[in-house]
């Protein structure tokens, strides 16, 4: 993902001076973005604050690193799956020798 050249802060400050009544086009020019840009924080952070913005952030990480140990272990399950039952160590069909 791409890494933002506004802090949380400073989103946050944006999104505040938004609320109080100022125009998103002056925004948008005084900090050197795209009104798009105010519209998109605007809808992704209205409401929160700079402690919100950090602990979402947090939760973020937590969870693509959770996703990356369940996709690893996956992967490592298949593949013992696939060599027990290429060697024939799997369960017997319920036939005897």
């Amino acid at each position: 993902m791409k890494k933002s050249r506004f802090t949380e802060a400073q989103i946050v400050a944006v999104l505040k001076e938004l609320d109080a009544g100022v125009p998103a086009a002056e925004l948008a020019r005084q900090n050197g973005i795209h009104a798009n840009t105010i519209r998109l924080w605007r809808d992704r952070y209205a409401g929160m604050e700079t402690s919100d913005l950090t602990r979402l952030k947090q939760l973020e990480e937590e969870s693509a690193k959770k996703d990356r140990i369940i996709a690893r272990l996956t992967l490592e399950v298949d593949a013992v799956r696939d060599l027990i039952s290429k060697n024939g160590w799997g369960p017997r069909s319920g036939k005897k020798p």
